[in-house]
């Protein structure tokens, strides 16, 4: 099976919020790294990164500014905020208990597990 927008759908803000943990960042280079850590079995489309990151940087998860353009083009980098750490966790937390429930609802059920009589 393929990865599908569909399976990712509704964690783009909080993909963008994981690449900003370790470092500054700008959207083509987040998009290229999400692309590589996917071997290639996934991108974010452009117009979905960026109306992400307006949402984000609205409610104060992020901050952008403008870097120097000494290696090329200008690029607007994004900067997690505090408050974009704490939601990067909660969002942790709630993957962990979103796939476990997931995990228990795909498993093969045992026919001789007393709680399922």
């Amino acid at each position: 099976m393929s990865l599908t927008s569909d399976l990712v759908r509704g964690h783009t803000e909080s993909i963008i919020l994981a690449r900003l943990m370790g470092k500054d960042s700008y959207g083509y280079e987040i998009n290229k790294a999400v692309a590589a850590k996917t071997r290639n079995q996934y991108e974010l489309k452009e117009a979905t990164l960026y109306s992400a990151f307006r949402r984000l940087e609205a409610g104060g998860y992020i901050a952008s500014y403008w870097g120097d353009a000494e290696q090329g083009a200008r690029r607007r980098y994004y900067a997690i905020t505090p408050l974009g750490r704490q939601c990067f966790a909660e969002s942790l937390a709630d993957w962990a208990q979103a796939k476990a429930l997931i995990d228990s609802l795909l498993a093969q059920e045992d026919p001789q597990d007393p709680h399922l009589q």
